[in-house]
């Protein structure tokens, strides 16, 4: 065959070998910059509010930890300034998006505030009510605006009317929406889908697989506090991170997130098993050692029996590590029941 017929017709073997195996043909940037004219204007509905994004942010400034990796799980670290986060939120080294955290710069260990985001040039802020928005401090996402400055509001820390307290959804669609309204805004659409779809098969597997009915254990999550106890309601992490495990969550019809409660009220629900948040400069084994040592509590079956579990923080907030935060709660559920 002539060398002049064999290249073009050899060119679409290839081609079409690397079809039929699936391989990905690099796009160029010409490409990959029509395809995103074609993609914004983007809305999505945050906190009830529609937002609309002519491009992809570029310099995102995230809050806390659970925030900062569900930007790394979607693959979004080259779109980010940096995150702010203290240093007694657990380990950074062995996790799953340790490669994000390499990759990104730690802005600060103290709270978040104006002079730092603007000092990053950032052009979206991604926190939360009480993670990091905060009126009495003067951040908001109000105040942003006028600086020019966008923002995205974790969903399980929307307020759900005129008073403070947060929650309009639950725990666990909180994340997925987050993660497929931020899979939108960054046009990485098909990761962010993906990720809900494995989570939610995780979480249904663990769900198949868990009591029923009264075999539930009764469940109370012990975050801190000593004169009144720092807890989950129905609309944190914890209430799905609990009852998705098999747990039954004994504070489920409290309409908020994360709040106090009275010792009386956890004596009254008699919890049979305890879940420790760890972080802090308390550690889980002093939070313990407390319990155990509260006279109030001495009657209650988790004390009586000291059937204890313990979970990292970022288990526990809104994150990417909530299905497998289930799962393990779940073996220890088993093993914690008579």
């Amino acid at each position: 065959m002539p060398r002049a017929l064999r290249t073009p017709a050899l060119l679409l073997t290839t081609v079409a070998l690397l079809s039929g195996c699936g391989a990905t043909v690099e796009k160029s940037q010409e490409d990959r910059d029509a395809a995103a004219r074609d993609h914004y204007p983007v809305t999505v509905e945050n906190c009830g509010e529609r937002r609309t994004f002519a491009k992809a942010p570029e310099r995102v400034v995230t809050n806390d930890v659970g925030i900062t990796e569900i930007m790394f799980a979607l693959g979004l670290e080259e779109r980010m300034a940096g995150y702010v986060m203290p240093d007694n939120k657990g380990s950074v080294h062995q996790v799953p998006w340790k490669g994000g955290y390499e990759r990104t710069t730690w802005l600060s260990k103290k709270r978040i505030n104006t002079e730092l985001v603007l000092d990053a040039k950032a052009d979206l802020v991604f926190a939360g009510w009480n993670y990091g928005f905060d009126e009495g401090e003067g951040f908001t996402p109000a105040k942003l605006k006028g600086l020019g400055v966008d923002s995205y509001v974790l969903s399980e820390s929307c307020r759900s009317g005129r008073t403070k307290a947060r929650g309009v959804m639950p725990p666990l669609e909180a994340l997925y929406t987050d993660l497929l309204n931020l899979g939108k805004v960054f046009d990485v659409e098909d990761r962010a889908k993906e990720l809900v779809a494995t989570f939610r098969k995780e979480v249904a597997d663990v769900e198949a697989a868990a009591p029923r009915g009264a075999d539930r254990p009764r469940v109370f999550l012990y975050d801190d506090g000593r004169d009144r106890p720092f807890t989950s309601g129905a609309y944190a992490g914890p209430h799905d991170i609990i009852t998705r495990a098999g747990g039954d969550h004994v504070m489920k019809d409290l309409k908020d997130s994360w709040t106090a409660v009275g010792w009386e009220t956890v004596v009254e629900r008699d919890p049979e098993v305890i879940v420790i948040n760890n972080y802090g400069n308390v550690s889980a084994e002093e939070k313990k050692r407390f319990l155990l040592s509260y006279a109030p509590l001495a009657r209650v079956s988790a004390i009586k029996n000291e059937r204890f579990v313990v979970l990292d923080y970022v288990d526990l907030v809104e994150s990417p590590r909530n299905p497998s935060a289930i799962s393990r709660l779940a073996k220890e559920l088993r093993r914690a029941t008579p």
